[in-house]
């Protein structure tokens, strides 16, 4: 037997225990992250399924997901009720929210106005994380310069240097970094607030009642409230016409403003505040799925390597503090992507 499975089966022998003679029902696989957690559904025979989560101590803790999971829900953000937790083991009992993605809702949409029903739904959910979590953001590490630039580092050591196989010269090195620290200072002093960091169309589940429940929000920090509009509109999932997307940002600010939030922008600044941050999370992203395959095993991300490319090169080609980098990009990143792919 191996430890992954002698875990699982530790995990059910917490869950009987804490209700002994009920039984716990057929334990299946309900869905895995970029990280060491799983996720098993307990189908019980007579009762409401639940959800199980192993996180294995040391790499995974799961204090932050129980603090932040109750936080949240009094915020008005639907994140899985949690039932019992033992927290020296990384189990954890909760709420079942399902197992359809608003991804595969977006993927059917037919159209813009389609689309924008579930968008709805989504910026639904996120409205009151941002409009009544200044006080939760508070008392989480920032989301600064040093934060964003750690991440953004991925993106050489891992997509150029060990998927594409790119030598960096001195000179590449420094363009790079000279870039970064643009970046950094387009994002880092945006309007600040709670960062789910992760609030995609994965991390988004379509409830019964058509409401949207919240998963994935253990790694939330204080930061750039565009960071989840970016996962949102440029999401790594799936990708629309950025005049949709241009539309829909106009939508939305408005909305916010009218809820007394970033009144200092137009929906033309606000769209610029978001390309700077999806260009932060889209060269980090390049390089985490790089990494989840070489490192852990998890090829599947590598599909989405072509999507989160076109993000960036859509971009650089927006703005002229990009133009070298850009220049650069195109004749040695671009083209060995595409040679790769050959």
């Amino acid at each position: 037997m191996s430890a992954i499975d002698a875990r699982a089966l530790a995990a059910v022998d917490w869950v009987s225990a804490l209700a002994p003679g009920t039984p716990v029902g057929a334990l299946t696989a309900a869905s895995a992250d970029a990280s060491f957690r799983r996720y098993f559904r307990l189908n019980r025979p007579t009762e409401t399924a639940l959800i199980l989560m192993d996180a294995p101590p040391p790499q995974e803790a799961v204090a932050p997901f129980v603090h932040l999971a109750k936080a949240l829900r009094q915020l008005g953000v639907h994140t899985p009720h949690i039932h019992a937790v033992c927290e020296q083991r990384g189990f954890v009992l909760m709420e079942d929210l399902g197992s359809v993605w608003l991804l595969e809702r977006l993927q059917t949409a037919p159209d813009q106005a389609a689309t924008l029903v579930w968008l709805r739904r989504a910026f639904g959910a996120l409205m009151p994380l941002q409009a009544n979590g200044q006080a939760l953001a508070q008392t989480l590490a920032r989301y600064d310069a040093a934060v964003l630039l750690r991440e953004m580092r991925l993106m050489p050591e891992w997509f150029l240097g060990r998927h594409l196989k790119l030598e960096l010269t001195a000179s590449e090195q420094t363009l790079i970094e000279t870039t970064l620290a643009c970046i950094c200072a387009h994002t880092v002093n945006q309007p600040q607030g709670l960062v789910h960091r992760d609030f995609h169309s994965r991390n988004l589940m379509v409830l019964p009642n058509g409401e949207l429940g919240v998963i994935d929000f253990q790694d939330a920090l204080h930061g750039p409230l565009s960071y989840d509009w970016v996962s949102l509109l440029k999401d790594c999932y799936i990708r629309w016409p950025r005049a949709w997307v241009a539309d829909w940002v106009a939508g939305f600010l408005d909305q916010w403003q009218q809820a007394g939030l970033l009144q200092e922008f137009t929906s033309a600044q606000w769209l610029a505040a978001i390309d700077w941050m999806g260009l932060q999370r889209h060269l980090k992203v390049l390089g985490i799925f790089a990494r989840l395959n070489y490192r852990d095993g998890k090829a599947g991300y590598l599909a989405d390597l072509p999507r989160v490319l076109a993000y960036v090169n859509e971009v650089l080609a927006l703005y002229p503090e990009l133009a070298a980098f850009r220049a650069w990009w195109c004749e040695r990143v671009v083209s060995a992507f595409a040679a790769k792919l050959r």
